[in-house]
């Protein structure tokens, strides 16, 4: 993972506010679409996901949309499997499940379409922060009887929230004090 870890502590840092109260925020290609993603970067999280997570055993990768998208379109490339994005709005399908999603950045619906009982799924994600997009995603999965083999996500920022569930992560960065730290000092 070491272009991966580079490229983290290459990324550039942005103050946000929110509340009331500043916080420092990496902007990376992964999880916010910019600066330009390397292929070299993409190769290597693929490959990461691909050795962490028991891609033999699935039938549907489950992806959420924005920021999961493109990893999820890698890996199903990689391993040839289907993938599912889960949508922020609503096609109306017979099947469709509404979820809603909370994280420290935004909140909203969204809606998983095309999986049924039975389908055993990799969950892939950009980042897991607050935990809020990964447990709504995955409580509607078991809602309609899928079988989660896999959970994985490419960044973990800050602690590990308490999921209920397990999740594999290919590196852990945060901001400290005005500089991205990535490792298990995080």
């Amino acid at each position: 993972m070491e272009r991966l870890k580079q490229s983290l502590l290459d990324a550039p840092i942005v103050r946000k506010e929110k509340d009331g109260e500043v916080y420092e925020y990496f902007v990376h290609p992964i999880t916010d679409g910019v600066p330009p993603l390397e292929p070299a970067v993409m190769r290597e999280v693929v490959v990461g996901i691909v050795r962490r997570a028991d891609v033999e055993n699935i039938d549907k990768i489950v992806a959420p949309e924005a920021m999961g998208v493109h990893i999820g379109t890698a890996v199903s490339l990689a391993v040839d499997v289907p993938l599912v994005v889960v949508r922020k709005r609503s096609y109306g399908f017979e099947d469709e499940v509404s979820l809603s999603q909370e994280t420290g950045y935004s909140e909203g619906d969204m809606f998983l379409n095309s999986i049924g009982e039975g389908d055993r799924v990799l969950l892939v994600d950009d980042v897991l922060s607050t935990g809020g997009t990964l447990s709504a995603v995955h409580e509607a999965l078991e809602t309609v009887g899928a079988e989660v083999v896999d959970t994985v996500v490419v960044i973990e920022k800050g602690e590990k929230p308490a999921l209920g569930f397990d999740v594999k992560s290919l590196v852990r960065a945060d901001v400290r004090d005005g500089e991205v730290v990535v490792g298990d000092d995080v």
